[in-house]
């Protein structure tokens, strides 16, 4: 009898008692072996039984096998807040949104293809002679790391190892530090008004990052300082921006009072004083207040290509790694397979595991449709969808068996015709014998599904309990599913009147002209003001680089007066003074940003208690009520709510502040009542809904109105005291948006980046909500995006393409959702017209 006969195979994940965040003591039975969908509003607790529960849970179990060693090298995942989980699989997991890639990030070395071809060059390449130049044959001395010798010289060198030829490190070209560009002062830019005088701030860097008394010092230095730039000699011109580091005597006088100082100081002409500061710079935040007066070339040395000389050396076929690297990867999958009979018999065995070790890497980024990528495109240029793609091709590119694979909304930023090579990805590792649990809101991945788990019904305290699961048709039929009558095509999302297409600009346009940037063709293009604009195409066409590359920038500058970019032609704002980007990324850096510092209600109710008649007693004003700073903030975890304990080679353990419970205020702080008797700690636990209730007899009408306009953007779950930076996407660009909704936005034009992300139909109904309230107070809305039932709602359709890289660059078509859809050259537009037969 085989052991098996003894034993039966678990055929799920047995899940109990899960209370991780608003989970509500749940129990479920997640089937293994098959792909599983979890859906649900956002903030319903979906991502906290994928991530939370199972992954968690997972990959604990896993690293708890290894030494404590190890294990104290690793950032690992604390235990999840459940009583059981049986029969869990060691677990991988692809987060929802990929971190924005460093400077010499490229999408060879994140997908770490460079890490082979950096291999390759160097054991196979023939190398370069440092003494002479000539070229000696590809050697197996390499590999043995044995000298080489030259056939024209006859002296010895050795080959370069894949770290020399690293631009991150040894092979990085000394001009740039391996960044491919260098910073050049932009002088355009220093003096943006020419009709001010210097004493009136004409030389900008003067004003930001310089004292003010240098104007004084350029008057000694012999510049006329009261008469408009325009009137400035050559001389002077040629002082200001370009004079020597001369040291003057000047009488200075303080701006405030009437105090004279003899002072000697040195002269910083405009030009130094970029680059001192440049240099000086040593964070994010310093760099941004250098960088509207720079420009970005390519390296004169490396050519952009961010290799040193010697990296640069080794040659295969004729080509170098730069070469290589400006290969797409369709391009390079090509090449890859005939490099092992290009060497002599005895290196091919080596050669081919190098290029075999490349292949399966290279079959899935091209299975997931990022074939037009060339290997050097840096990371920080590639969309959302692109870098979602490059991580889930990371994850899944070894052939495992038994492995839970938890993907966090792998749809988003995928093209409707992106979406087929996902789930053929999703079904090679079911094949491979894995378990892949999916959350995701598209209902095309959901219908793909062998089972799912619907978690709601509603958002936050609303939500945390299974309301239906099951296959497909067991959801549809389910009287509790708030999925299922769109996954039936019963209900679609259709909740704003169109403009008539004979009426689309109206009330203007924006025109912006573009050179060609990047695999962006150049463009001529119009937005209707006071319009909801989508920007379209399948991924990599070219949506980013024309909004937040090219229309953002060039309005930016166009507004504040400045140069354009370099590749922007012509921009006409057409009465447009505001720009602004309402992205996805997180609100605020640490625990200290909460939904109620952000949106501002916080410091309302902070000065609403300091009023009462207890705070006044006791001599506290509103900054007493900060928990940041106040004197009523809890004294042990300094107003965190929570402290992090080291527990050596397990994970360090956040836990509730053992004496103000999480509450981020001292025992004081719930003396001061209001609202009949409510402290601020205890209100900063309620919801948002639950605090208007509360205050709704109150005099507090900013607070009452803040909190109102909270509910309408469909953010009435969240606590006040929610940190902001574990908020979702979808979350964070609503909460953005908070201070705008009430203001007249005639002259604003506001641009989201993929708003759909994370949200569910229902979600996507208020969104569109809110972004007819801003078109309503006068805004133009444009919108990058895939997601189809947003893109059925706008009045206007820019879609780029028809493919992606070289394949695509080009407008493909523009018009009403009608007129894309009948557009036989749109890829998009073919879905289009599913979506409005419907």
């Amino acid at each position: 009898m085989k052991r098996s006969d003894h034993y039966l195979q678990p055929t799920h994940i047995q899940v109990r008692g899960a209370r991780v965040h608003n989970l509500k003591n749940i129990d479920v039975d997640i089937p293994l072996g098959q792909l599983v969908g979890i859906a649900g509003v956002s903030g319903s607790g979906k991502s906290s039984l994928a991530l939370g529960t199972l992954y968690a849970e997972g990959s604990r179990r896993y690293l708890n096998a290894l030494s404590t060693y190890t294990r104290r090298r690793i950032s690992q995942t604390g235990r999840a807040t459940v009583d059981e989980v049986l029969h869990v699989p060691a677990a991988l997991a692809l987060r929802q949104r990929p971190g924005i890639p460093g400077v010499h990030s490229t999408f060879g070395t994140s997908t770490e293809l460079l890490n082979y071809l950096r291999l390759m060059f160097s054991r196979l390449g023939s190398h370069a002679c440092p003494h002479c130049g000539a070229h000696a044959e590809p050697s197996m001395n390499v590999a043995l790391m044995l000298p080489i010798t030259c056939p024209s010289c006859g002296r010895e060198f050795f080959g370069p190892g894949a770290e020399d030829l690293a631009f991150n490190s040894g092979g990085a070209c000394p001009t740039c530090g391996g960044t491919g560009v260098v910073r050049r002062v932009d002088e355009s830019s220093l003096v943006p008004d020419e009709s001010l005088s210097i004493d009136e701030g004409a030389v900008a860097p003067w004003n930001t990052l310089m004292w003010d008394l240098m104007k004084q010092v350029a008057r000694e230095m012999g510049v006329r300082t009261d008469v408009p730039f325009s009137q400035l000699t050559p001389e002077e011109r040629d002082i200001v921006f370009h004079g020597p580091a001369e040291k003057k005597h000047i009488l200075y006088k303080a701006k405030k009072g009437d105090n004279f100082a003899e002072l000697d100081f040195t002269y910083f002409n405009a030009v130094y004083t970029v680059e001192n500061a440049l240099a000086k710079a040593k964070d994010e935040k310093g760099l941004a207040r250098v960088a509207r007066f720079l420009k970005e070339e390519v390296c004169p040395d490396c050519r952009g290509t961010r290799l040193s000389e010697r990296a640069r050396g080794p040659v295969i076929d004729g080509m170098t790694l730069a070469d290589a690297t400006a290969l797409t990867l369709d391009e390079l999958a090509t090449w890859v397979p005939g490099v092992p009979a290009l060497m002599p018999e005895a290196m091919r065995p080596m050669a081919q595991t190098i290029c075999d070790e490349m292949a399966e890497p290279m079959c899935r980024l091209q299975q997931l449709g990022l074939g037009y990528l060339s290997l050097d495109r840096a990371s920080s240029t590639l969309s959302t969808g692109e870098r979602q793609r490059v991580q889930l091709a990371r994850a899944v590119r070894n052939r495992t068996c038994g492995v839970l694979y938890v993907l966090d909304e792998p749809s988003i930023g995928l093209h409707p015709s992106n979406v087929e090579g996902l789930l053929g990805v999703v079904d090679d590792l079911l094949a491979d014998g894995n378990s892949v649990v999916l959350v995701d809101h598209d209902v095309r991945v959901l219908r793909h599904a062998d089972h799912i788990v619907e978690i709601g019904p509603g958002s936050g305290a609303a939500g945390g309990r299974v309301i239906a699961q099951g296959a497909v048709d067991d959801i549809v039929a389910s009287p509790a599913t708030r999925i299922g009558p769109y996954l039936s095509g019963a209900r679609r999302v259709s909740v704003r009147e169109r403009a008539e297409g004979s009426n689309l600009f109206a009330y203007g346009r924006i025109h912006l002209d573009t050179d060609a940037i990047h695999t962006v063709k150049p463009l001529s293009v119009d937005i209707p003001r006071g319009r909801l604009t989508a920007v379209t195409g399948v991924s990599g066409s070219g949506k980013t680089t024309l909004v937040l590359e090219s229309l953002i920038p060039a309005l930016r500058a166009a507004i504040a007066g400045e140069t354009l970019p370099a590749h922007v032609h012509g921009v006409e704002v057409d009465g447009i003074a505001r720009a602004n980007l309402i992205d996805a990324t997180p609100i605020g850096a640490n625990v200290r940003s909460t939904v109620g510092t952000y949106s501002g209600v916080l410091d309302d109710l902070r000065r609403a208690y300091a009023k009462t008649a207890d705070a006044r007693e006791r001599g506290l004003k509103a900054g007493a009520f900060s928990y940041n700073t106040g004197s009523l903030r809890c004294p042990t975890c300094d107003g965190t709510g929570q402290i992090s304990l080291d527990v050596q080679f397990l994970p360090d353990v956040d836990i509730p502040c053992p004496d103000c419970g999480g509450a981020r205020y001292g025992r004081e702080a719930y003396d001061i009542k209001l609202a009949g008797d409510i402290s601020l700690p205890e209100l900063l636990s309620y919801t948002v809904d639950q605090a208007s209730e509360v205050l709704a007899e109150t005099t507090l009408r900013t607070v009452k109105s803040k909190l109102r306009i909270l509910h309408d953007l469909g953010l009435g779950y969240l606590t006040l005291g929610e940190a902001t930076p574990a908020l979702s996407g979808g979350e964070a660009q609503r909460l953005k948006l908070a201070s705008e909704l009430t203001r007249k936005q005639n002259d604003a034009l506001f641009v989201f980046d993929e708003p759909t992300i994370g949200l569910h139909p229902l979600d996507v109904e208020v969104l569109l909500g809110v972004l007819q309230r801003l078109i309503d107070n006068g805004a133009t809305v444009v919108v990058i995006e895939h997601d189809l039932d947003m893109i059925a709602n706008a009045d206007y359709i820019v879609d780029m393409g028809p493919g992606g890289g070289e394949g695509g660059g080009r407008i493909v078509c523009a018009g009403t959702p009608e007129e894309v859809a009948a557009c036989p050259g749109s890829i998009t537009g073919r879905y289009i017209a599913e979506e409005l037969a419907r």
